[in-house]
């Protein structure tokens, strides 16, 4: 396992990483509160009649629900949590807003809804141990919501309809043990459901609320059709998408009484097409979206089509969102983000062509100061293309550079090109950063996602492993200063980093990681459960695969770590709970390796709490500074 092959082709690197010198600039060191604290604003949305703006702001640390006329900057703070972030808001008709939040990160969500007027507040589901999602806003509906919760019995979820007037919830579908998702129709009946046994999945159907439920489609989890919503006559055609018999997932519509295939609507060669929208009022599928290098869109329909072209011009530079609008379509919210900044929130006349900001997400932060993520992508030791993100330090020379490569969690997910407060604030101290998307990484196709089954601590740790020595091998990075950083799988990578490959790594940060495969999936969430045999075929099965599985748990081999460690975890975490954690240290205290251990009794799986964010980077600060010494630059 330690004899890595040096030998990397490189498919695609931009030409800024091969410059010799990129033009001296003072950059000056950035606050680490400066990238980690609490936005001034986020998350707007507009009113179903369009004359009000709800956003959260941050109030003595914690972020909370405001509401103002879209034309008066004079706002009202309709929350007041002091504990907790309001985890996220949706409108209920023009005078309520309805919001979600846990406990100290539990992430047992629990939704209430807020009379804008009079502030009077309704706990829905303030239920133990409880969790509730939200199914279908039901935007026609001023009176009721349709939601899913895990009330009844822990490990699956219900579908009920919430009357957030008087706070009656009413059954409309009782979970028979084995539904992992529901889907409405536009006029708010739940009519589709996901079937599982954690292997095999079904889609089934039904007419309308009173009819029984038909199978429609069954497959393997590793294909399957996800419905997306209903074509715009309430038929029983339902656009989706799709990976049977294809290995990039296609947008199509599939008639729900056959299950046959109707017509593929969008696909791309190179990647999953990632979901559509479209237009409530007309009626029409407007874009289909993926994720390649960047956000990518394609657009169907002449009216958004032309809204898009007008920011773009507008707009230049940046990645443009389309993010609320008002039921009558004439105002969008539209939402900008770049690599090196959070962007800015404006509002869009369709009548007028006229644009108004409202306000930018973060603006103490100097886009100039920022660095610039670049997509790379290059040959693993077996053949395949894996991609990521380069970003360089700005203002000093690409050459023996201290390298921190920062995997991401999941495993099955991504990173995107973005703005990243961590990436942003090591580019800023100096570090040059690699993300990779392994293999089993979303959005490459099913045969790129196969790859990865049962290949933690292997072929994935050892695409990670190859970026970093390409880098070495192209004189970017130093080999003496190298360290790796993740949290949740990512915080499995970097145990299993320098548990396999100990000589490759300077320093290692985990954070909210899984340390033993065994004892991680004895512990899922009870809402993971009907998951189970799945996770055996993609991560391994603990009696079939126990020689392997106990070969790639880094707390069983404690003994073959000597780099230094930094471990942070939140003692209310779900996912990955806080025995992961404690082994790990306990195991590598028993063999005197150097380990710091930080551990929130308030945060779950990740820090949120403000203070508590400052306090761990301030940490991974000072832990990268003593063992990658970022100030040993190379020559400008």
């Amino acid at each position: 396992m330690n004899k890595l092959l040096c030998i990397l082709s490189v498919l695609v690197i931009l030409s800024a990483c091969k410059q010799e010198k990129e033009p001296e600039m003072e950059i000056p060191k950035i606050p680490v509160k400066e990238f980690f604290r609490n936005p001034d604003v986020t998350g707007y949305s507009l009113s179903p009649d369009g004359k009000y703006l709800a956003y959260m702001a941050p109030v003595n640390q914690r972020l909370n629900v405001f509401v103002r006329a879209i034309d008066d900057e004079k706002a009202k703070q309709i929350t007041n949590e002091t504990k907790r972030d309001v985890a996220g808001f949706i409108w209920k008709g023009n005078g309520r807003i309805l919001y979600m939040k846990d406990n100290a990160g539990d992430e047992n969500y629990a939704l209430f809804g807020l009379q804008i007027d009079s502030g009077t507040i309704q706990g829905y589901t303030n239920f133990e141990n409880v969790v509730t999602n939200i199914i279908d806003r039901l935007p026609d509906d001023d009176q009721h919501v349709i939601i899913g919760m895990n009330q009844r019995n822990p490990q699956i979820f219900d579908a009920y309809r919430l009357n957030v007037e008087t706070s009656v919830l009413t059954m409309i579908a009782e979970n028979p043990g084995n539904i992992s998702s529901w889907m409405t129709d536009h006029k708010g009946n739940l009519r589709v459901a996901i079937q599982t046994d954690g292997v095999n999945s079904s889609v089934l159907h039904r007419l309308d609320e009173v009819s029984d439920w038909d199978t429609v489609i069954t497959t393997n989890f590793r294909e399957a059709f996800n419905p997306q919503f209903f074509d715009f006559n309430d038929s029983t055609v339902v656009y989706g998408t799709s990976n049977i018999g294809r290995d990039k997932a296609a947008l199509v519509k599939v008639d729900m009484t056959t299950g046959k295939e109707l017509e593929v609507v969008y696909q791309n060669e190179n990647n999953d097409i990632s979901g559509a929208a479209y237009s409530r009022k007309r009626k029409v599928l407007t874009s289909v979206f993926w994720i390649g290098e960047k956000a990518q869109r394609s657009g169907f329909d002449p009216t958004v089509d032309a809204i898009y072209k007008h920011l773009e011009q507008e707009l230049p530079g940046v990645e443009i969102y389309l993010t609320s609008r008002n039921k009558a379509e004439t105002i969008y919210l539209v939402k900008t983000a770049s690599d090196k900044t959070r962007g800015s929130y404006y509002s869009y006349s369709v009548q007028d062509k006229t644009l108004q900001k409202i306000a930018d997400v973060s603006p103490w932060l100097n886009e100039g100061f920022m660095a610039d993520m670049k997509p790379i992508s290059y040959k693993s030791r077996d053949g395949l293309t894996i991609h990521g993100y380069l970003t360089l330090p700005k203002g000093q020379s690409p050459k023996d550079l201290p390298v921190v490569v920062n995997p991401h969690g999941g495993p099955w997910a991504r990173d995107v090109w973005g703005f990243n407060p961590e990436v942003q604030m090591l580019a800023n101290r100096g570090y040059a950063v690699l993300q990779v998307n392994f293999r089993g990484s979303t959005s490459y196709g099913r045969s790129f996602w196969e790859a990865s089954f049962k290949q933690w601590g292997q072929s994935m740790q050892n695409d990670i492993s190859d970026g970093i020595r390409y880098l070495v091998k192209e004189g970017i990075a130093d080999q003496n200063r190298i360290g790796i950083y993740g949290g949740s799988y990512g915080g499995y990578a970097t145990l299993a980093g320098v548990t396999l490959t100990p000589d490759l790594y300077a320093c290692a940060i985990d954070y909210v990681g899984v340390s033993n495969l065994f004892t991680f999936m004895e512990t899922i969430p009870p809402y993971w459960v009907q998951y189970r045999e799945m996770l055996y075929e993609m991560v391994g099965d603990p009696v079939a695969d126990k020689e392997m599985l106990s070969r790639y748990s880094p707390a069983l081999h404690a003994d073959q770590i000597k780099t230094p460690l930094f471990i942070a975890q939140g003692a209310n975490d779900p996912r990955v709970k806080q025995a992961e954690s404690d082994q790990m240290v306990k195991a590598l205290k028993e063999k005197g390796v150097e380990v710091e251990y930080m551990l929130k009794t308030n945060e779950g799986h990740g820090f949120r709490n403000e203070e508590n964010k400052f306090e761990f980077y301030s940490a991974m600060e000072q832990f990268l500074e003593k063992h990658l010494r970022p100030d040993m630059h190379s020559d400008l």
